[in-house]
């Protein structure tokens, strides 16, 4: 299956982060049905991570903070896995962002949240 970066950056940075994880979802789906790995297929867990992500961006931006936190707690378990970058993706800001939502949430921060980081390219991209 042949993933098109450019369709989830457009979503991403779009800040629609409930399309976002449908779009992961359905791909998501679709590689542990078809991968002998399973939900341990690497490609697999960085799209598990980056929804977690999306998720955390979707409940914070619905002022839903308890859910919010769930989502960032998973997102900041699996995305180091890929940072600084997978697959041509840039993963490095996503989990800043991620982290910075976690202190506002923890009350660590007093500054305004501007949302989801973008979703932006390394110069090498690859498609998987």
């Amino acid at each position: 299956m042949l993933l098109l970066w450019d369709e989830l950056a457009d979503y991403w940075n779009s800040g629609d982060m409930y399309v976002v994880h449908d779009w992961i979802n359905e791909r998501w789906s679709r590689i542990i049905q078809e991968s002998s790995s399973g939900e341990r297929d690497v490609l697999a867990r960085f799209l598990q991570a980056m929804a977690f992500a999306a998720l955390a961006f979707h409940f914070a931006a619905e002022r839903n903070n308890e859910s919010a936190e769930l989502f960032v707690d998973d997102a900041l378990r699996t995305l180091p896995e890929f940072a600084p970058a997978y697959a041509g993706l840039r993963i490095g800001p996503i989990l800043e962002g991620v982290r910075a939502l976690r202190d506002r949430l923890d009350g660590k921060s007093q500054t305004l949240w501007l949302g989801a980081p973008p979703l932006s390219f390394q110069t090498n991209r690859i498609a998987v």
